[in-house]
């Protein structure tokens, strides 16, 4: 059975989307960590707060993300992580079920594109397809 040119793409569109959201919240984390891009409200961050965990996570998660280290408990965890991170920050300022209203939309976009990551894998370009890939031949063998 052949596959389709689309269905040929799926693997290659699913690591761009697991770079591209680990790219992103990566800058998350570098914000509350290194002040990098600056943000004011992290400004005299404590490491050992909730919100200095979360910019570790962020930061040290979406680095592995990035590559496709690890990818499903990276993913699954980070998931976690920002629907902790929408239920604490966000909804607690009113209107759960409408995340425009407090400013929650990344957080809860975030938390279900890694969530289907940690169910889909890391895609074609990432370490983790290239851990699973057979031993190739030896060069004597090849020569």
């Amino acid at each position: 059975m052949s596959l389709s040119n689309t269905d040929r793409l799926v693997p290659s569109a699913l690591s761009v989307l697991r770079i591209v959201s680990a790219y992103l919240l990566i800058q998350h984390g570098s914000a509350k960590l290194f002040g990098v891009p600056h943000v004011a409200f992290f400004d005299n961050l404590q490491i050992v707060s909730l919100i200095g965990v979360a910019g570790i996570l962020e930061f040290f998660g979406g680095i592995l993300l990035l590559v496709g280290l690890f990818t499903r408990p990276v993913a699954f965890v980070l998931s976690g992580l920002l629907a902790f991170a929408y239920f604490l920050g966000h909804a607690s300022k009113g209107s759960v079920l409408v995340p425009f209203l407090n400013q929650g939309e990344a957080a809860v976009l975030f938390s279900f594109i890694f969530l289907f990551i940690s169910a889909a894998g890391a895609g074609s370009w990432s370490v983790d397809a290239w851990r699973r890939r057979p031993a190739t031949t030896s060069l004597t063998a090849v020569a």
